[in-house]
């Protein structure tokens, strides 16, 4: 089937044609003529099949059939996403689609200015891609108009509920009116996931592509055996002896992401991290470099593992295995998208091996096992000293010697300075003088040095330096 036989606008084939894609995938097939005569959708298809074209393309058409009547526009769709990242490349999309048919589109998440948002959305807008917290609180601060939405996109709902969202997406919904048509898109169906299309679907339409919960065929997964403390050396080495010129790495900790990414610094490999700790300006600035080819590797947790679509991305490591194993199937699905063949690896520690299994338990497969043949069994010492840091050590106090300077004094062969003798092989015992016996004067040994402040003497009562 064609995109022409789905019966899309000659702007929006144009749009299609401009990205480079001839013919519909599955769940686009499926989808957009259902979205077409407008009822509920349940939608469950692999990540990286096409689902913000299959919900996005029929959208932008009947918005643009049915213009609205009121001077200033109020939105009439919105898409609901997980994250920031997902946000801006779904809102990316809707406004390739949307320009063309004289539809305005803006995205809405935290971690930015509110006010640039609001003045954006008083300028008015058709479609808006939201992330729920923020859309909240521009609607309880009566910053928008939720009451003209004919159409609701869940887009990833399986992570949303993930991440916590559903009292927020209960309550978004009561701001929006009772008739409308509900869209619920995931790579996963869960009896949670069941449960909200419950509440929010009206007798939906359901549409399941692919197995259920099963990665893409086109990614080539692997697992390779290795210590914890040698997965960094594994991680070089496998970039460096395979050449990859761009490789996505999840870690489940910021703080893992932060270490990794100096690690990966100091060896020399053109790397950056991106999680939920960095800002908004910083993660998109980061990510674009990413597309660019400016960074080799990126390093994120799995707030990244939803929505980012890189084009051609060909390999995704999982440096430490998620959690949860529906998360290793959404971490590996960045790579293998639109038809395109992918690797992920997986770099698993004897410590990991209840997780590996809950994975290949959930995938109904075994990943196979690999080794690296020219990867040296003993780790290897860094030749290169590291990077000048701020010592964490505290400085000796005032007038102690620190054990390294008093232990190079005592191997130190060089002459004492003048006036000082030289330190002995080992102190003498101290020895009491006999009784009736002054003690030996140790007045020679101070020469050089400066003399103690004398205690003070009795008033003298002559001599020099009597005033009268």
């Amino acid at each position: 089937m064609s995109f022409e036989a789905l019966g899309l606008r000659a702007e929006l084939l144009a749009a299609v044609a401009s990205k480079g894609y001839s013919t519909p995938t599955p769940v686009q097939t499926q989808a957009i003529p259902v979205i077409f005569e407008g009822v509920d959708l349940l939608a469950s298809a692999q990540t990286g099949t096409g689902k913000t074209a299959a919900f996005g393309l029929p959208i932008v058409q009947m918005l643009a059939q049915n213009p609205s009547a009121k001077k200033r526009r109020s939105p009439r769709a919105l898409v609901l996403v997980p994250t920031r990242e997902l946000a801006a490349q779904v809102s990316e999309q809707m406004q390739n689609y949307g320009r063309r048919l004289g539809l305005r589109s803006t995205m809405i998440y935290g971690g930015v200015n509110i006010q640039a948002q609001i003045e954006r959305l008083h300028r008015g807008v058709d479609v808006v891609v939201a992330t729920p917290g923020r859309l909240l609180d521009h609607a309880r601060r009566g910053t928008i108009d939720l009451t003209q939405i004919a159409f609701l996109v869940l887009d990833e709902a399986d992570r949303m509920l993930d991440l916590g969202f559903i009292d927020d997406i209960l309550e978004v919904a009561r701001y929006l009116p009772e008739v409308r048509q509900t869209l619920l898109f995931s790579a996963t169906f869960s009896a949670s996931i069941r449960q909200l299309a419950d509440e929010l679907l009206d007798s939906p339409r359901r549409i399941e592509v692919a197995r259920r919960n099963l990665a893409a065929d086109a990614v080539a997964q692997a697992v390779y055996p290795v210590e914890k403390s040698r997965k960094r050396e594994m991680l070089s080495h496998l970039i460096r002896k395979g050449d990859w010129t761009q490789v996505l790495v999840f870690t489940r900790t910021r703080f893992g992401a932060d270490q990794l990414t100096e690690e990966l610094l100091f060896d020399g490999i053109a790397a950056s991290a991106i999680h939920s700790n960095k800002s908004q300006s910083v993660r998109t600035r980061t990510l674009a470099e990413f597309k660019r080819g400016e960074l080799r590797v990126l390093v994120a947790t799995d707030v990244a593992a939803r929505g980012l679509d890189i084009q051609g991305l060909p390999h995704v490591v999982n440096y430490e295995l998620p959690q949860v194993p529906e998360d290793y199937v959404h971490r590996i699905g960045r790579t293998g998208r639109a038809g395109q063949n992918g690797i992920a690896l997986s770099l698993v520690c004897p410590a990991e091996a209840q997780l590996l299994e809950d994975i290949e338990k959930l995938l109904g497969l075994r990943i196979p096992r690999k080794q690296v043949e020219d990867f040296p069994l003993i780790a290897v010492k860094r030749g290169a000293a590291p990077r000048a840091r701020k010592s964490t050590r505290s400085a000796p106090r005032p007038g102690k010697k620190s054990d390294a300077s008093v232990g190079s004094e005592m191997a130190s062969d060089a002459p004492a300075r003048p006036g000082r003798k030289p330190p002995k092989a080992a102190a003498a015992p101290a020895v009491k003088p006999a009784k009736g016996k002054k003690p030996v004067s140790v007045k020679s040994r101070t020469v050089g040095r400066k003399k103690a402040a004398p205690a003070p003497a009795p008033p003298r009562t002559g001599g020099r330096g009597r005033r009268g």
